[in-house]
């Protein structure tokens, strides 16, 4: 029985050596096997070293108890002792490995595979590792065989004999010698396969690239051929059989487990194609089928087994087609999309620990350098390389990639390499994510020399590696442009003009030579302003080249930094502020309104970064808005100042939305897009009918200031009409307005009218006054009797006017209509005077229903503008805007006097009312709405686009590819929009039919 004393003593010991259970330890300590060696201080001090020191005594125990006899017990221990280098690989591989620990448990006698070390065996390659697996001849055989081996390379990795890359290697090399030893094993069950054909083996992804991970698939193409003049479709059968035999002694599991899967799917159409192909058939594919992918998985294609002259000239008929990818349509889209979609189908509760897959992870690094080959690798064989690192290694020195960046994306990735082996080597499972428990954490950690507080200094330098590639993986593409046009540190190489120009033209960019002069204007040069630039352009160039027009974003960068570099808060904004630079790429480049209103006021860039706690994007109020332009109205000299500050006003907001639509439309690194796009409709409607609700009665106030001091003749009201009653305004709408007014007491009608066609016509003409502020065009043509009837007319005339002389198009017209600026009490008796002819008693009759009916059939056949097509026209054509609202407005005339809900200017609003009264089954209101707030959309696309207002799809395909991407497609897919449009308004065409012309 151990004393007290000497109890405390080891137990402070284990503790002190990194034991987590020092109670568990010491009952091990004290084990029988152990009892030659319990007491010698070198035992502890090596299990102290071991990345787990508990599992490693564990490991030691087992494998001490399974020996055969008591000679193989001592000679163990005694090895252990006696030899450094035994006692490091032994007991680094059991505790890092509880999985290697079970094998030597199963096989005590594979612990002599660490024993010695020759020469060769520092660094094996295939040939060592075929020695290795030679007596391999059965399944069970090859897998106790392949665990001696990888044995071996755990202990090289552990102890750091080799590092992380010779590590991969050597998994690859031993992966390929596993490959062969099974394909012998295939071919010795079935010889007369053998003898009719000729198979090869190329090895893909990491195992193709030379970097296979200690458990991975092992992603394969088999090429097939006649052997001896064999019949191509029984050589092509034999060669099937052989390489489905092949895989499963690979992949399935049997009493010694399974070694890796062999996965195939890489191959042409993927598992739907045939697993062997011959030679002319996989060109054939490639040549006429391929995506974009699957020239950038043949990057890492390598001949590993069977007939390698075979697979070499596999490798060799597809290489040209490979160096020549980057100059498919939609190249650089293509591949950005796939990681994209990598990301997105990441598991929300896996995201903050892919170490692989994640933002920061492994494949960023990865797709990165594989970019960058297939553009820059066509003319430069020094790139072709299959291997991550000396692919970066690379083009670092070819000056692709600047050295500092390369070198620090060189060590993230080993450094996030080394951490996926250390969380696969444990219990040899496939997995990227990063363990939750602490127990594994300190593990990791301590197998990576951290060893004051493994947990917490794991995981910083985890975040830390992380954030490097997060920051570098699309900056290394785009930086070394920049250093093409600028000054560099002596010795620093650099993209020569043609590579720079390869470059951009794979980024999307239509004109390279212009966008190399707006780098070296932007870049070149010794000032702050430049040097600030140099660093903001690499991220800057990335997002222009994710919008459909690269060449825009950058000039117009290049004309916004003109016009402010020398202003200290500009370049400080974009630098200091985390949204403030990807919301300007995003503004620049999305098309020509919101550049144009920036340009003409460069100051608003201000808006977008975060301001004071929140977003400078958000829309105010109408409240806000008015007191801003009344505060300007009262401090300018005369109607024109006070009406230009007011336009003034309207510019900066009318930027703010664009702004705000198309970052909410887009989406940034950190917020995805807006997936709601009623809401996206209803913003800009809203925002931009207040704003012109706010800038008229600014204006109304300035032209009474200056023609009559603090009080006009008469009172005076502006009513809203059309989709500016109903606050669904788009950015190229004109103001539908009423004007209506009333005398004061003792002022005699002629007066008043003569003030109030005054007042008018200066509204009219200083809000269309050319300057550098959009105009305000006010349409008044729904007022009654048309253009042929007064601007202005007074409460009591249009009294008198609906009595005896409306029709029923004005008081559908007056659905619509609502107060926006003037006298509130007048306006509000105008809307009592309309509510009986918009929401008729008992509602609109049968005659009125039909004469409804009639006018809108006309309207179909004589205004749709010539040579349009109408299934692509979003307000007159089938299921367009005039297809709903009619279809809305109808509900409501017929309705309204019964139903509240009905009773309101806005669209989508009297679209769910009358959904919720019954009016309209859910399904057919979702559709109408879905085509409505589709219809708006593409028109405020369109303008956000041209920067001029229109009804179609533009017909450039620059600008239709703007559009589909402000919608949210990607490119390549324009397509897509055009037949979802089409399938959308069709639907809601025939739900009108159904409510509107039969209902």
């Amino acid at each position: 029985m151990t004393a007290p004393g000497r109890r405390s003593s080891t137990f402070t010991r284990l503790l002190r050596h990194g034991f987590t259970d020092p109670s568990a330890a010491e009952r091990l300590l004290e084990s029988a096997e152990l009892a030659p060696i319990r007491n010698d201080p070198v035992l502890l001090e090596a299990l102290g070293g071991a990345a787990d020191p508990d599992l490693a005594l564990h490991g030691l125990v087992r494998l001490t108890e399974a020996q055969p006899g008591p000679a193989a017990q001592r000679e163990l221990l005694d090895t252990v002792i006696a030899a450094k280098p035994l006692r490091d690989r032994l007991l680094g591989v059991l505790g890092a490995s509880s999985a290697l620990a079970d094998h030597l448990a199963r096989h005590p006698g594979d612990w002599q595979a660490l024993v010695m070390y020759e020469p060769r065996d520092l660094h094996p390659e295939v040939e060592e590792f075929e020695q290795g697996l030679a007596d391999a001849d059965d399944p069970v055989s090859l897998r106790v065989s392949y665990r001696r081996c990888l044995l071996s390379i755990a202990a090289r990795d552990v102890c750091g004999t080799a590092d992380v890359a010779q590590t991969a290697a050597e998994l690859a090399d031993l992966a390929t010698a596993t490959l062969r030893a099974a394909l012998a094993i295939a071919r010795a069950a079935a010889p007369e396969d053998a003898a009719q054909c000729r198979l090869a083996v190329i090895a893909m992804g990491k195992c193709g690239g030379h970097e296979l991970n200690y458990v991975s698939d092992v992603d394969v193409i088999f090429v097939g051929e006649t052997a001896d003049g064999a019949d191509e479709a029984k050589a092509l059968g034999s060669a099937t059989r052989l390489a489905s035999h092949m895989m499963r002694i690979c992949s399935e599991t049997t009493v010694e487990g399974s070694i890796w899967p062999v996965d195939a799917n890489l191959r042409p159409e993927g598992r739907n194609g045939p697993l062997v192909r011959t030679l002319s058939s996989h060109l054939a594919y490639y040549r006429r089928w391929a995506k974009t992918w699957e020239f950038q998985a043949l990057l890492k294609a390598r001949p590993v087994a069977g007939d390698i002259e075979l697979g070499e000239e596999y490798v060799a008929a597809l290489e040209p087609l490979v160096w020549t990818a980057a100059e498919r349509e939609n190249f650089v889209a293509d591949v950005q999309k796939m990681r994209r979609r990598v990301v997105e189908n990441i598991p929300v509760a896996e995201l903050d620990r892919q170490l692989k897959l994640g933002p920061g992870g492994l494949r960023d690094v990865e797709f990165a350098v594989q970019l960058l080959q297939l553009v820059h690798g066509r003319d430069d064989a020094s790139l072709r390389s299959g291997t991550t690192l000396d692919a970066l290694q690379a083009l670092a020195a070819g000056g692709y990639v600047g050295r500092a960046d390369a070198a620090q994306l060189d060590t993230a990735y080993r450094f996030l390499r080394s951490m996926e082996h250390r969380i696969q080597l444990y219990r040899l499972r496939r997995t990227h994510l990063v363990p939750e428990d602490d127990v594994d954490l300190r593990r990791i950690g301590r197998s990576l020399g951290l060893r004051v507080d493994a947990v917490a200094e794991l995981n910083r330098e985890w975040k830390r590696h992380a954030s490097v590639v997060r920051r570098l993986h699309e900056k290394i593409f785009y930086r070394p442009l920049l250093d093409a046009v600028a000054q560099l540190a002596p010795g620093e190489a650099r993209l020569s003009a043609g590579a720079a120009r390869e470059r951009l033209i794979a980024l999307g960019y239509a004109d390279p030579a212009a966008a190399l002069r707006h780098l070296e204007a932007l870049a070149s040069g010794v000032t702050r302003k430049a040097a600030i630039q140099r660093t903001l352009l690499p991220v800057l160039l990335g997002w222009f080249a994710d919008s459909a027009d690269p060449d825009a974003g950058l000039l117009n960068f290049r004309k916004v930094s003109d016009a402010l570099g020398k202003t200290p808060w500009y370049l400080r904004l974009l630098r200091d502020e985390g949204a403030a630079a990807e919301n300007l790429a995003r503004v620049l480049s999305a098309g020509r309104l919101a550049p144009d209103l920036l340009m003409r006021a460069p100051e608003a860039v201000a808006l977008l970064g975060d301001g004071d706690g929140g977003s400078g994007l958000d829309p105010r109020s109408q409240g806000h808005l008015e007191q801003e332009i009344l505060a300007a109205v009262r401090r300018a000299e005369g109607a024109l100042q006070a009406v230009t500050a007011a336009r003034g006003v309207r510019r900066r907001e009318l930027f703010r939305t664009a702004a705000a639509d198309i970052v909410d439309s887009y989406g940034t690194e950190t917020k995805p897009a807006e997936a709601d796009q009623g809401a996206l409709v209803n913003r800009v409607g809203g925002a931009v009918s207040d704003l012109t609700a706010a800038t008229l009665a600014g204006t109304l106030r300035a032209v009474v200031r200056d023609g009559w001091g603090d009080t006009l003749p008469t009172r005076f009201a502006i009513i809203g009409m059309g989709r500016f009653g109903g606050h669904e305004l788009g950015y190229g709408s004109d103001a539908d307005v009423l004007f209506v007014h009333e005398p004061r007491d003792g002022v005699d009608d002629h007066e008043a009218g003569v003030a109030a066609n005054r007042v008018v016509e200066e509204m009219r003409r200083l809000l269309q006054i050319p300057s550098a502020d959009p105009p305000l065009l006010i349409d008044a043509d729904l007022r009654p009797e048309g253009k042929s009837g007064p601007l202005v007319r007074t409460l009591n005339s249009y009294a008198a006017y609906y009595r005896r002389w409306s029709l029923v198009w004005e008081s559908q017209a007056l659905l619509r209509a609502e107060p926006v600026a003037g006298d509130e009490d007048l306006a509000r008796r105008f809307i009592d005077l309309i509510d009986p002819l918009r929401y008729p008693p008992e509602g609109l009759g049968e005659d009125g229903v039909r004469e409804i009916r009639r006018l809108k059939a006309r309207m179909e056949s004589e205004r749709l503008p010539r040579g349009a097509d109408p299934k692509l026209h979003t307000k007159l054509g089938p299921g367009g805007l005039s297809d709903v609202e009619w279809t809305v407005q109808l509900l409501q005339l017929r309705h309204g006097w019964a139903e509240p809900g009905l009773r309101t200017t806005r669209t989508r609003e009297a679209l769910a009312a009358a959904c919720a009264a019954g009016l309209i089954p859910g399904e057919e209101a979702a559709i109408l709405d879905e085509a409505w707030v589709l219809a708006t959309r593409v028109r405020n696309a369109v303008m956000l686009v041209r920067g001029r207002a229109g009804d179609t799809f533009p017909s450039d395909s620059r600008e239709l590819a703007a559009v589909g991407r402000y919608l949210g497609y990607e490119p390549g897919h324009v397509g897509d929009m055009l037949d979802a449009y089409r399938r959308t308004a069709r639907r809601a065409r025939g739900v009108v039919d159904e409510l509107f012309y039969s209902g």
